[in-house]
C-alpha cells in the first residue's frame, strides 16, 4: 500500500537546528507544509552534497511556507558534530532530525533494516499532516533540491485549485489541466 494521502504516524525525535537541540513530533509538522528528506548517514559522501543543495534552496522553501527537515538514523549529537566539522553542513539552517531508534524511518518505510540506515526518501506533507509526495532513491543516487521545490509548488497549486492538475514539467505560472470528458484523447 502506498503512503500517498495517508496521515503521518506519531513520532517523537530530537533535532539539531541553529545551534540548539529541539523536539520534533508529528504535531510539529502539522499546520504548514513540510518536507522530510531522509538520507543514509552523517559523515558520508553523497549526503552532504544533497543537504548543502537543500540549504542553498532553503530560503525558497521558506518563502512558500515550507518547513524542511533532514532525517537520518544518526543521533542529534552526531548531527551537531557533523555541522561543526563540515563546510557543506555548516550551511544547513533547517532541522536535522536524529532517528537513532529508527522509528521515523520505519514510519516512512525507508529503513534498510539490515544496515540500520534509511534510503534517500523525500516526502512532502500538507498542513493536515497527509503525505502528498514521496520519492525514494537508491543510496547511490543523489537528489536535486530545485526539482523537489518544483514538486512542492505543484502540490501547493493542486491543493489551492481543486479540479486542476499539473502536467509533466509544470512550472509555476504554466498552464494546468482540468480533467473532463471533453479532454479525453485530446492530449
Amino acid at each position: 500500500m502506498s503512503l500517498i494521502n495517508t496521515q503521518i504516524k506519531p513520532f517523537a525525535a530530537t533535532a539539531y537546528k541553529n545551534g540548539k537541540f529541539i523536539d520534533v513530533t508529528q504535531d510539529t509538522l502539522k499546520g504548514k507544509w513540510a518536507v522530510l528528506m531522509f538520507y543514509p548517514a552523517d559523515f558520508t559522501f553523497v549526503c552532504p552534497t544533497e543537504l548543502e543543495d537543500l540549504a542553498d534552496h532553503h530560503a525558497q522553501f521558506k518563502d512558500l511556507g515550507v518547513e524542511v527537515y533532514g532525517v537520518s538514523t544518526d543521533s542529534h549529537f552526531a548531527h551537531k558534530a557533523w555541522h561543526d566539522t563540515s563546510d557543506a553542513i555548516k550551511k544547513v539552517n533547517y532541522a536535522l532530525i536524529g532517528d537513532p531508534t529508527q522509528q521515523l524511518s520505519r514510519n516512512f518505510e525507508v529503513l534498510v533494516e539490515e544496515e540500520g540506515m534509511a534510503l534517500r526518501g523525500s516526502f512532502v506533507i500538507n498542513p493536515e499532516g497527509r503525505i502528498k509526495l514521496m520519492e525514494v532513491h537508491d543510496n547511490g543516487i543523489g537528489r536535486d533540491a530545485s526539482e523537489l521545490l518544483r514538486k512542492v509548488k505543484a502540490a501547493q497549486y493542486v491543493a489551492a485549485h481543486p479540479g486542476e492538475v499539473c502536467p509533466a514539467k509544470w512550472t509555476e505560472g504554466a498552464a494546468t489541466l482540468t480533467p473532463s470528458l471533453d479532454l479525453v484523447g485530446k492530449i
